[in-house]
């Protein structure tokens, strides 16, 4: 469907999509689903968080994501010693007028990618958590607002892996998604061996949209439209998790509003003006499973928080 000619919106923002994914693909080999899942939240205006094992090229396809666009780009690789003013940033006494300067931290950029989160303390990841649900930090009793494009892609290898915090229910609920790579088919792998012979792909990709694209696909995102029965399908999905048995907490309302405005994301990529059932459907797990609390004997008994979400996938009605 051509949302120029049903009046929904414009074909560029669809246009600008494509742009970034093809530019992504050039470096991520077999990852097309993943990649959609990024940018669903990117566009969305939502944080990700990728989990999975070292060398599945989590860090690769968030390097990948902020040299395709013309952007301000941080790294911060998150360690056991790392201290909140080294995310935040820092006051610093000035001797010649005799006051405290403000120093920037990392955290001030467009695109900030935090390798290995949870190799911090809590105290440490902590400190996201006032900027990434409101998009400004507290230092020193003053708030500072972050860039207007603000989006952070967080990597972190499983919790029973050595030398791990576990990210608190709060920071969790910060992030739009949380989604796996997984291991690519052996002809992929061939073909990542071959492109990496000499050099690696990442070092040659280029920037292929500006910040007033990014905005401009942001905006058009939200002029998808979405039904008052499609909202009620979504608010029916994630109110479900809070009765479930073996869940000990269910998902916030962030959660639903999280689920919608990357529903509206996906709408855009397939070029359609409005949000289908399918479009919920095939983000609920990555939205809305690392959300959920299981209570301890559901974890033990071998209950997973993506199985849950599939049953009630199953259980509650589906709009006409």
């Amino acid at each position: 469907m051509d949302n120029t000619k049903n009046g929904n919106g414009s074909t560029s923002g669809r246009k600008i999509y494509q742009k970034i994914k093809e530019n992504i693909e050039k470096v991520m080999k077999g990852q097309t689903e993943s990649i959609r899942k990024l940018l669903a939240a990117f566009a969305g205006g939502g944080h990700v968080l990728l989990e999975d094992y070292p060398g599945t090229g989590k860090t690769t396809l968030a390097k990948a994501l902020t040299l395709s666009i013309d952007a301000k780009f941080k790294r911060i690789q998150f360690t056991p010693d790392l201290l909140p003013s080294d995310i935040l940033g820092i006051s610093v006494f000035n001797q010649k007028d005799q006051s405290f300067h403000f120093h920037e931290g990392p955290i001030f950029a467009n695109i900030v990618l935090a390798d290995e989160i949870n190799r911090a303390s809590p105290r440490t990841q902590s400190a996201l958590l006032e900027a990434m649900g409101e998009s400004q930090v507290s230092v020193d009793g003053k708030r500072y607002r972050l860039e207007e494009l603000f989006f952070v892609v967080a990597t972190q290898n499983p919790v029973e892996s050595r030398g791990t915090y576990p990210l608190p229910e709060a920071q969790m609920d910060r992030f739009a998604l949380q989604f796996s790579l997984g291991y690519v088919s052996p002809d992929d792998e061939v073909t990542i061996l071959t492109d990496q012979l000499q050099d690696h792909p990442v070092d040659k990709i280029k920037a292929c949209v500006t910040i007033e694209d990014v905005n401009e696909l942001k905006q058009q995102v939200k002029q998808v439209r979405i039904s008052a029965e499609m909202k009620r399908y979504i608010v029916d999905i994630v109110d479900a998790t809070r009765t479930m048995d073996g869940v000990e907490l269910g998902a916030s309302p962030r959660a639903s509003l999280a689920l919608m405005k990357v529903s509206q994301a996906l709408a855009l990529f397939d070029g359609n003006g409005f949000v289908t059932p399918e479009h919920v459907q095939e983000i609920t797990i990555p939205v809305v499973a690392h959300r959920i609390v299981m209570d301890p004997q559901a974890r033990f008994s071998g209950r997973t928080a993506e199985r849950i979400v599939k049953d009630i996938l199953e259980s509650v009605k589906v709009p006409s």
